[in-house]
């Protein structure tokens, strides 16, 4: 019989505390977060906490997920990036590449299919990992450490644990993921295990190590070589239904004065873009430029390539306010 089981991720600030939870039943679910992640690292955890828990059972695996960027990573993409070795069309290193070689690693052998699902539309499995994602980034949040839940049963690996990068644990309890991070959160210390204390995190989204915890004063972390590929990160989760179907999630990626030109020479608003722009869900993004206008703006152009073959050249505006990172605007051109 199939396993079905919903897979999601929250980041509150995106990036920000961050969660990330799957669910079958009310007897068989996991969740588990850090201080500070973004949603789609989230979802991809999820799915790799959600493979490595179920490693030892032979049935196929069905996963339901709100986000088209973690299947179209696991189903379309990886393969090219692998004989790229791990790099972008645009020669870049993989967004999130540990946790993509740890994806990688968790579904050889296993028959696993994935389905897209509207995110916040009654689906029950789906609100289930939602609520529990959510709750998990509002515990760190609050530094606290969210009840991890009792996984799988069998489950033979700790799952994602603190570094959803580190090999499953043969043998290991289920729970001691959880564990490792409490204890980590008492002392105050991060742990790690395949990387050191000098090398950055997965997480450290400034491409600077994260060595304790957070100063709530501090302010957003200096600009650095990781923040062009999280703006980068950010755009394509803009392309999603997911977030463009979602008016909470639009306003968190979009600024209040947002406008857009589209190809079309149409102008949009932020608040007209969900109701009545133009979808994107079938357009794929190839990065043509990242150009660091200042610590706090990022201008992206990209190449647009949509159903039929019309493509169309993009520049985006990227501002960082706070912890936030926003579109403040965009143009397209059709190409001839």
């Amino acid at each position: 019989m199939t396993i079905i089981a919903a897979a999601d991720g929250s980041a509150l600030g995106n990036p920000g505390p961050a969660g990330w939870a799957w669910y079958i039943d009310d007897s068989t679910w996991r969740c588990g977060g850090w201080k500070r992640g973004t949603n789609n690292q989230g979802e991809l955890t999820a799915v790799l906490d959600l493979l490595r828990q179920t490693a030892h059972v032979p049935e196929p695996l069905h996963i339901l997920c709100d986000s088209q960027y973690v299947i179209n990573s696991i189903t379309k993409w990886m393969a090219g990036w692998k004989r790229k070795g791990w790099k972008k069309a645009d020669g870049k290193p993989v967004l999130n590449v540990e946790v993509m070689q740890a994806l990688d690693e968790a579904m050889k052998g296993r028959e696993v299919t994935f389905e897209w699902v509207k995110g916040h539309a009654g689906h029950e499995l789906n609100e289930k990992a939602d609520d529990l994602a959510n709750g998990a980034a509002k515990a760190h949040s609050s530094r606290q450490e969210p009840e991890a839940g009792p996984g799988y049963p069998g489950a033979q690996a700790v799952g994602a644990g603190d570094d959803p990068a580190s090999p499953p644990a043969a043998g290991g309890d289920p729970t001691a993921g959880g564990a490792a991070r409490s204890s980590a959160a008492t002392s105050g210390k991060k742990t790690t295990s395949s990387a050191s204390a000098d090398e950055p995190d997965l997480f450290s989204l400034d491409g600077q190590a994260s060595t304790g915890p957070a100063d709530p004063g501090a302010g957003a972390p200096p600009a650095g070589p990781a923040i062009e590929d999280l703006v980068v990160d950010l755009e394509r989760s803009l392309l999603t239904e997911e977030v463009r179907g979602d008016r909470k999630k639009l306003t968190r990626l979009l600024d209040v004065r947002w406008r857009q030109v589209d190809p079309a020479g149409r102008t949009w608003t932020r608040r007209e873009i969900g109701d009545a722009g133009e979808s994107l869900a079938a357009v794929e993004l190839e990065v043509l430029e990242t150009r660091r206008l200042s610590d706090d703006v990022v201008l992206l152009l990209w190449r647009e390539s949509g159903p039929g073959g019309v493509t169309s050249l993009r520049s985006s505006i990227w501002q960082r306010t706070g912890d936030d990172w926003k579109q403040i605007y965009q143009q397209g051109t059709r190409e001839a």
